[in-house]
């Protein structure tokens, strides 16, 4: 079944596109970026992946941060630990194991969210096991806020591998979606990537997450 946030009463402006046409240059190559901002990239062929879910948790004394480098710029999420000790600890080893790397944001709907984490590419893959994290009632996703996608047959805050971002100032979710965490940095970033979807919830280009990587302290 397609993982899908459920899209409820969502009110959002037009938002102007960012970004102007040129190349960056290097003494090793030469990457055109576009009029949205992005670098020009070949889409990632789909995949299928499965990955042992994980037997340890984080240390919940420490702070952990999830980087994605894609081709329209970087963001770093900061994981909610406490709040979902489930989710954040089978996000963390998936991107450990480059589960993330050289996959797409194949959903970005415009002043709503943008979804990603699937290699599959249509919305129905997975690493092949779930975790469980509920939310706590009255729970808001608003402008920065990273949570699990699932399908409305799951059970409240399951999650696999898919995760979305959102882009509205609140989404106006009910409190289902596991809290993965919240954007710290490069919300310019996820805004821009958030402006390149079609009314079918499509991206006009390709969006890239190249690397996901992990770091935390104290």
């Amino acid at each position: 079944m397609r993982s899908d946030v459920r899209l409820l009463a969502v009110a959002c402006a037009a938002l102007a596109a960012v970004g102007c046409g040129g190349s960056k240059q290097t003494a090793a190559t030469t990457t055109t970026i576009d009029s949205h901002g992005c670098a020009e990239v070949t889409q990632p062929p789909p995949t299928q992946r499965t990955e042992a879910a994980p037997t340890t948790k984080l240390d919940p004394s420490r702070t952990y941060d999830v980087t994605f480098e894609t081709n329209c710029g970087n963001f770093t999420v900061r994981l909610a630990v406490k709040q979902s000790p489930h989710t954040t600890a089978s996000f963390v080893h998936l991107a450990q194991k480059h589960f993330f790397d050289h996959t797409l944001f194949h959903r970005i709907v415009p002043g709503f969210v943008i979804q990603g984490g699937d290699p599959t590419q249509s919305g129905e893959g997975g690493p092949g096991y779930t975790t469980v994290d509920r939310p706590a009632p009255g729970t808001k996703y608003v402008h920065g806020t990273a949570a699990m996608a699932k399908t409305q047959a799951q059970p409240a805050g399951t999650g696999g591998s898919q995760f979305f971002v959102v882009t509205a100032v609140d989404a106006g979710l009910p409190a289902q979606y596991a809290v993965l965490g919240h954007v710290v940095k490069g919300i310019g970033v996820v805004d821009r990537i958030g402006k390149l979807g079609k009314a079918n919830e499509v991206p006009i280009e390709p969006v890239v997450i190249e690397r996901a990587t992990v770091s935390s302290s104290k």
